[in-house]
């Protein structure tokens, strides 16, 4: 099972839904490519079939994706205060502070706020509650990233 948080399931139910709802266009610009002729030297026919690959391949990745999530809702969690899946957790680090929800892999956007719990920030989290320093090894140096608050959403 792969942990997703109920948006990260929401924004994948909604990908492939856009990409099933792609499939007649791609079908349509295969077969108009298909009537100009000669499909050896058809840069439409074969772009149309890349195309039509990529979007295969996405929709098999995303359903089995779906079909070994485990949505956790943080608030259903008896975390006691703890970091765990799905938490938002504001830190503070050499005067500076950030607030970043503990996601899946998939869902890990640093700009938007959100760290995947596979991450080393987000492993070194895992667990500690607020009050509590974590020391992770960044590419930039060892950080020292102090809990300030656990939050629920």
């Amino acid at each position: 099972m792969t942990p997703m948080t109920k948006r990260g399931a929401e924004l994948l139910r909604t990908e492939l839904q856009q990409l099933k709802n792609e499939r007649p266009k791609i079908s349509e610009a295969i077969a108009e490519a298909r009537s100009h002729g000669d499909l050896s030297e058809n840069a439409e026919y074969d772009a149309a079939r890349e195309r039509q690959g990529m979007i295969e391949a996405r929709i098999r990745d995303i359903e089995a994706k779906l079909a070994n999530a485990q949505v956790v809702d943080p608030k259903l969690l008896h975390a006691e205060g703890r970091c765990v899946f799905g938490a938002t957790v504001e830190v503070a680090t050499d005067g500076d502070s950030a607030t970043w929800q503990i996601v899946g892999e998939d869902e890990a956007d640093i700009k938007a706020g959100r760290i995947s719990y596979s991450s080393p920030i987000g492993r070194a989290l895992i667990g500690k509650e607020a009050g509590e320093v974590v020391e992770v090894q960044t590419p930039g140096g060892l950080k020292r990233y102090e809990i300030i608050d656990v939050r629920y959403e």
